[in-house]
């Protein structure tokens, strides 16, 4: 039997979600029925009655609910998680290739499953779930995923839950990380990435455990790095650094604060046989630019972490990218590359490039534009939901003025 609570949206909210916006926000609440229970799946309608999609509740959130389905009367059951779960596989498997076991099989709202993304590094799927009614429900959830996973004949040995990012608070949901039911796996494992093998920490990396994507802007960087001098910035555990190098760079700086991170990165030259065309520095990236002179390297790439994740704190992250920015073009000498990119929703396309513009004009040089990009395909952009466009990736050959 459907037992749905039933939510209606005000006047003013209709007209945002009627326009394919998929996030009905607790301001835009107009009535609330009288079953509603936190977690539990529920209608949005208008106040004229009209349907408009189901999700799940959320009351102790801002995001009251994260629709799921325009269509009504849907049950939000395991067969409905099969099927887009099918859907999300097929779409990969389409864009990803060979690359099928190394990719983002689901992107929250991009999937038409906000509140939920899953990775996958060989043998393991990594979780991280942002809604209060899949939380309830993950028992089901997994099983179907694993189902679907199964049919499509990929194997998997264990779901591991990085269920510790700060967002689920705003749910009234507790932070943890661990496998999914009892499991003696090991959290780390070994992936390949366009040729190139990685160790990959589940429990203690980045994210889920690695940048999955900047999987193709890597492969641009490695298409350049031939007989090249390349400074990689905020290195982490090496993507940029490794294809570099095995792209034939004459030799790869790579430079990160936290020796862990390049302890793995190093681990990982290692695993590839390319520890000979690699240095590793632990340095301050500000500090380390400013010991450097100009020509020191052919290409320069800036990676850094999200500078901003909140909008109040966007014009200090504008003036940090315009530092390092602005440092690294005057290290150019004329015709040398430079990579830089923002992973913040925050600092949007406009605001990034007119920050590229200031920067080129305080250091005196002409930016050549050979690409611009954004994240890898596995992470889709749905166009209705700002939330899954990012990254920000472009490359330019650096020209010296008056030349």
């Amino acid at each position: 039997m459907r037992d749905y609570a039933v939510i209606t949206v005000s006047r003013k909210g209709e007209p945002f979600l009627r326009k394919g916006q998929n996030r009905m926000y607790a301001n835009n609440q107009a009535a609330l029925s009288e079953n509603a229970q936190n977690g539990m799946p529920a209608d949005i309608v208008t106040e004229d009655g009209d349907y408009i999609g189901t999700g799940y509740l959320s009351l102790n959130s801002h995001v009251r609910v994260r629709i799921l389905t325009r269509e009504q009367g849907a049950v939000l059951d395991k067969e409905f998680y099969k099927k887009r779960f099918r859907q999300a596989l097929t779409y990969r498997k389409d864009v990803c290739g060979t690359q099928i076991s190394n990719c983002r099989l689901v992107f929250s709202d991009a999937d038409r499953l906000g509140g939920l993304v899953i990775d996958r590094y060989a043998n393991l799927l990594v979780s991280q779930i942002s809604s209060y009614g899949m939380e309830c429900n993950k028992d089901m959830i997994y099983e179907a995923l694993l189902e679907v996973m199964q049919e499509a004949g990929e194997t998997v040995e264990g779901i591991y839950e990085r269920n510790d990012t700060p967002s689920r608070t705003k749910e009234g949901l507790p932070l943890y990380k661990g496998f999914w039911k009892d499991s003696t796996l090991s959290p780390q494992t070994i992936i390949e990435e366009n040729g190139i093998r990685m160790h990959i920490d589940v429990e203690n990396g980045q994210k889920t455990g690695y940048f999955l994507d900047q999987k193709s802007n890597r492969l641009l960087v490695r298409s350049l790095a031939k007989g090249k001098k390349v400074l990689d910035c905020f290195s982490h555990t090496g993507g940029f650094a490794l294809n570099a190098a095995y792209g034939g760079a004459a030799h790869v700086t790579a430079v990160d604060l936290s020796n862990t991170a390049l302890q793995q990165a190093s681990a990982n030259a290692q695993l590839n046989g390319l520890e000979s065309r690699i240095s590793f520095v632990q340095a301050d990236v500000f500090a380390y630019l400013d010991t450097l002179s100009k020509g020191d390297y052919d290409l320069i790439i800036l990676d850094p972490p999200a500078f901003t994740k909140s909008r109040r704190t966007h014009d200090h992250a504008y003036q940090g990218y315009k530092r390092i920015n602005r440092k690294a073009m005057e290290l150019c000498q004329d015709g040398a590359y430079l990579a830089t990119c923002s992973c913040s929703r925050f600092m949007e396309s406009q605001d990034f490039e007119e920050m590229l513009k200031e920067s080129a004009e305080e250091a005196g040089v002409l930016l050549k534009q050979l690409s611009c990009t954004q994240q890898n395909a596995d992470h889709p952009i749905l166009w209705n939901s700002e939330d899954t466009s990012y990254l920000k990736f472009y490359l330019f050959a650096v020209l010296e003025r008056g030349k």
